[in-house]
């Protein structure tokens, strides 16, 4: 009976746990709580507009101040699934964004938790026993953003000893469906940020601070709402007008070593897809891709 009564209190009743055993169970998302800050980000966006009645795009890059905080849950949330049942450790996260030019106007804020949800066991008929059951997915995020959008986007983590890999991303839209006329995508090119923020490849400032470091572990996270599961919700003014259909992020959590000082630093980039402005002379809307980067050390 005791061991029953174990069992069902493991299922049933949420106990919060010490600061290490909370870390414990965080798995990959564990460095992650504290708070963070960092003022070497960008913002890449277009958004429709019009220009002599014809549909149009404005495009905006801003630099920007950036400070998230990640609190624990601070018990496993339990999913009942019949045989099996799935124990949810993760974060909950608020982040504000300032843009540097109007340092008390807010740009972006956020909030929503990372989870992770790698720890399945078998129902509590008597003692827990742990599984080893596979899980195509084992980190989500969940955000929630005042335009009116809701997102689920789901991945993995993977830790090593190397200097982290920033992929080529590039925020220029894809030729296809552009009008044949030169000079339609300048903006992205000639622009004030050129010779800084390189819109074919906007990762490069993230790798460009990662060369000078000393990083001896990074923990690389990543999600997409493509993956099964994933998705995105918006409200009916923002779908009917961007249409956003896929939100990726990866962070990349770094141990960097300078001299006798060693850090936490935290570098991401993230893209959403907005679809606006019908293709010329192909069906559907032209992809727009809105990207965000920074790099931000713990506090």
């Amino acid at each position: 009976m005791e061991a029953n009564n174990e069992a069902l209190l493991k299922g049933f009743v949420r106990l919060g746990g010490t600061p290490e055993e909370v870390a414990s169970k965080l798995g990959p998302l564990a460095d992650l709580e504290g708070t963070w800050t960092g003022n070497t980000g960008w913002n890449l966006i277009a958004v429709p507009s019009m220009l002599n009645g014809n549909p149009e795009f404005t495009l905006l890059i801003q630099q920007y101040s950036e400070t998230i905080t990640f609190t624990p849950i601070t018990a496993p949330v339990p999913n009942r699934g019949g045989t099996t049942q799935q124990f949810i450790t993760g974060l909950l996260y608020e982040l504000t964004i300032n843009d540097l030019k109007y340092p008390n106007g807010i740009l972006h804020i956020e909030n929503g938790m990372w989870l992770n949800m790698s720890d399945i066991e078998a129902q509590p008929d008597g003692p827990v026993i742990e599984s080893n059951a596979p899980q195509p997915f084992t980190v989500a995020r969940m955000s929630s953003i005042p335009h009116g959008d809701v997102v689920i986007a789901l991945g993995n983590a993977v830790t090593s000893s190397a200097a982290p890999v920033f992929p080529a991303i590039s925020a220029i839209p894809a030729p296809e469906g552009l009008p044949p006329v030169f000079g339609y995508t300048d903006p992205y090119s000639l622009n004030e940020f050129s010779a800084e923020f390189h819109t074919a490849d906007v990762n490069s400032t993230l790798a460009a601070t990662a060369a000078t470091q000393t990083i001896t572990q990074v923990t690389t996270i990543t999600v997409d709402t493509e993956n099964t599961g994933g998705s995105i919700s918006n409200i009916p003014f923002v779908q009917q007008h961007v249409s956003p259909s896929r939100f990726q992020s990866t962070f990349w959590i770094e141990n960097v070593v300078d001299g006798d000082l060693n850090f936490l630093q935290l570098q991401y980039s993230q893209q959403a897809d907005l679809n606006f402005i019908k293709k010329f002379n192909l069906p559907g809307d032209i992809l727009w891709p809105h990207v965000n980067v920074n790099t931000l050390r713990k506090s």
